[in-house]
């Protein structure tokens, strides 16, 4: 018996010995990527290649089934996995088990300023792709915030790009720490929705570099990611999802980007420039992204039969394809072909705990004139709330990254469940706003029809307000078309609906009026001095109304910054200052380096809310700022320091803010730019020290002439404060 055992094992080890020789190298993970690259690429067809390289459905790609290689899955979105839609059609496929965990959009999460909970934001919305066995996540949005008209700023991370840098790696990290890919878009200037597929934009090589590519730098270099998509406009005149300058020049030259490019949906528009410009996967031609498209198109996609039938006549050579086809491989190398890769989770109370702390963190209190917040259910017996946005839901719309979400917890039930019967609430609905509830297929259940006249709901809200304690005044922006919104811009900075009007004659009757502003865009206030409390509330996905009610309520201490400059009138924006937004078939950017804070600090003019800006229920003093030097060589840092205490009786968290000001420069230069932030949490009189090192990266700028980063000999100061308007600390250094 034991011999047979010994036989059956030495037989057992001499199979496994045989399996591994014969094992080809692209399937032993134990090779180099590029080791299996090549052999994978040496046993594909060129028919196999040209599949690859273009899509089969509406969001996936071939793989090679002959040689086991799976196809690729993509799915939007940037704030949580979108529902399943049919294979060639953007109808829902109607499932029962793809309902989402909603995280709060992009601008909530960059507004905690916390690089911890981008971290936890990506790792969390990577489980839930994986689970859902989706290796592409199409996102994060990362272009700058150049007009408060954009109606996709929601989807991205503010008006600076140091900041914007800084939140996106570790989104990156956590996103593919799950053995799922990023995608960062739109690569670039995609910055309007206006004539979003055909508008040329003009832009100096200075602003370009300075301002619109270091996200996109800092996401391939920083957080090594592995997929990029390119954006729907043109840049040189070429469009950008086949544009050399940007794909080749610098993606990859530059940046030595080793992942794999995918056109935005609809972005491709030709066959030879899709060849030679950099572009690796061709997706949803023909559509518009959104709705339409051509059915069953994709044999005839730029990058498919024409593409097959040239090289065929000899017409290109199959050098460009081979590159496309590595880059396509090391993707699914890295992440469907990762065996070791977790398996991760859907829908659990894990990620909405992690959604609701995103949202708790990023909610940003504006204005607190009397300490009128956070709200004091002993004091106010009889709460008033008014507004469709206290009620309506804000996870479907918007664009691609419409979800079906699991749950979604509005205003107002978020504080009627905090509030029980500790006090009386009433609603009243006030205007109407948009009352559909189906956007793309996704319906959200809700019924809002509304009968009642303007007048109707006017005299409703007024009345309860007059009755009440205090009034809550849920308002702001929702996710239709013209608003916060893909597809479309909005048409003016002015809230919708006829809300400054009631809001106006809410404040005659009631002076404890909190307004609540639910967007991911600026917004006009022109009754700003009536109102004693002002919060923003962003889009904050399934625990909207739990976070909502815990920041208004005070068991969260709101610690959220404003990551872009709020103007009292469109005019103070740059971009309408030069009437340069959105254009015609070209928008050239005037305003070059001066975006957001940078301009208001050019021309001196005063912003409703500055770049940074946020409040706490606590108090924070700065003190005793210190250099380690007072002179630095090219090739040395410099470390600031500051101590900061909260001085006041909650525990609270400050987010510390280093700006740097080049003293004298040969070409003109912003008044400061952020160089640096830190968010510190502090308990009641507590005191701790926050440390920033720079190099002199931060002491540089793009001289467009020479084409390359300059640091120039001379005089720096450094700014640390509250906001870009609240500076609290300055000092001198020297760079020789």
């Amino acid at each position: 018996m034991l011999y047979k055992l010994f036989t059956a094992f030495i037989m057992l080890c001499v199979w496994n010995v045989s399996a591994q020789k014969s094992l080809p190298v692209y399937l032993d993970d134990s090779k180099p990527v590029d080791q299996r690259i090549e052999d994978a690429l040496s046993k594909m067809t060129l028919e196999e290649k040209i599949a690859m390289v273009h899509a089969q459905s509406k969001f996936s790609s071939p793989g090679v089934p002959r040689l086991g290689i799976p196809e690729n899955w993509m799915t939007d979105g940037p704030h949580g996995i979108r529902p399943e839609v049919k294979w060639d059609e953007w109808q829902q496929a109607e499932w029962t088990n793809d309902s989402c965990i909603a995280f709060p959009a992009l601008t909530a999460l960059s507004a905690t300023w916390n690089k911890k909970m981008s971290l936890l934001y990506g790792k969390s919305l990577g489980e839930e792709a994986r689970y859902r066995n989706k290796n592409v996540i199409l996102g994060p949005g990362i272009n700058i915030y150049r007009s408060p008209l954009n109606g996709r700023n929601f989807e991205y991370m503010g008006e600076d790009p140091f900041l914007a840098g800084q939140m996106v790696v570790p989104y990156i990290e956590g996103v593919q720490s799950n053995g799922v890919a990023a995608c960062v878009k739109h690569f670039a200037l995609n910055n309007q929705e206006t004539n979003r597929h055909g508008v040329n934009v003009i832009v100096d090589d200075r602003a370009l570099y300075e301002i619109y590519l270091p996200a996109f730098k800092a996401a391939v270099q920083k957080g090594n990611v592995w997929a990029v998509m390119g954006s729907y406009n043109k840049y040189k005149g070429l469009q950008g999802c086949h544009n050399n300058f940007l794909l080749q020049d610098i993606l990859r030259k530059e940046w030595s980007f080793d992942g794999a490019v995918v056109a935005d949906w609809g972005g491709v528009h030709n066959t030879k420039e899709s060849i030679y410009n950099g572009l690796d996967m061709e997706f949803g031609t023909w559509t518009d992204g959104l709705t339409w498209g051509a059915s069953n198109a994709y044999d005839n996609y730029y990058l498919a039969k024409p593409y097959l039938d040239l090289i065929k006549s000899g017409e290109v050579g199959t050098k460009e394809l081979d590159e496309k086809i590595r880059n396509i491989l090391r993707l699914i190398f890295r992440t469907n072909m990762d065996r070791n890769r977790p398996w991760g989770s859907f829908g659990t109370p894990e990620h909405a705990a992690a959604a609701r702390s995103i949202a708790e963190e990023g909610i940003v209190l504006l204005k607190n004139k009397g300490a009128l917040l956070p709200l004091d259910i002993k004091k106010y017996k009889k709460i008033a709330v008014i507004g469709e946005n206290a009620i309506k839901m804000m996870t479907v719309g918007g664009g691609s990254s419409s979800l079906k979400a699991k749950y979604e917890i509005s205003p107002l039930q978020g504080l009627q469940k905090r509030i029980g019967s500790e006090a009386e609430i009433i609603y009243a609905r006030g205007y109407v706003g948009d009352a559909s509830g189906n956007y793309n297929g996704v319906v959200s259940g809700q019924n809002l029809t509304e009968n009642r006249s303007v007048q109707e709901l006017k005299n409703e809200a007024l009345k309860i307000a007059k009755e009440a304690d205090v009034v809550l005044f849920v308002g702001g922006l929702n996710k239709s078309d013209f608003q916060d919104s893909e597809g479309n811009d909005r048409k003016e900075l002015e809230l919708p609906y006829g809300q400054n009007e009631l809001i106006n004659a809410l404040a005659k009757v009631n002076s404890n009026l909190i307004y609540i502003n639910i967007s991911g865009n600026a917004v006009a206030m022109p009754w700003e001095k009536e109102v004693p409390a002002i919060v923003q509330g962003w889009f904050l996905g399934s625990e909207s109304g739990t976070a909502l009610a815990a920041v208004l309520l005070g068991d969260v201490n709101p610690s959220g910054k404003l990551t872009f400059t709020f103007p009292v009138t469109l005019k103070d924006n740059a971009a309408h200052a030069f009437n340069s937004f959105p254009g015609g078939d070209e928008v050239t950017y005037k305003e070059s380096i001066f975006v957001g804070y940078r301009w208001h600090e050019k021309e001196k003019i005063k912003p409703l809310f500055p770049f940074g800006y946020g409040l706490s229920y606590t108090s924070f003093q700065y003190s005793d700022i210190k250099a380690d030097k007072t002179i630095i060589n090219q090739d040395d840092t410099i470390s600031f320091s500051v101590k900061v205490k909260n001085t006041g009786k909650r525990d609270g968290a400050e987010i510390v803010q280093l700006y740097i000001t080049d003293v004298k420069s040969s070409l003109p230069r912003p008044v400061k730019e952020l160089k640096g932030f830190d968010k510190v949490s502090l308990k009641a009189g507590e005191e701790k020290t926050v440390t920033f090192t720079i190099e002199k990266d931060a002491l540089s700028f793009f001289n467009d002439k020479e084409h390359q980063w300059v640091a120039e000999p001379g005089e720096f100061q450094a700014l640390i404060g509250a906001s870009s308007a609240d500076i609290r600390a300055k000092i001198n250094f020297r760079l020789k």
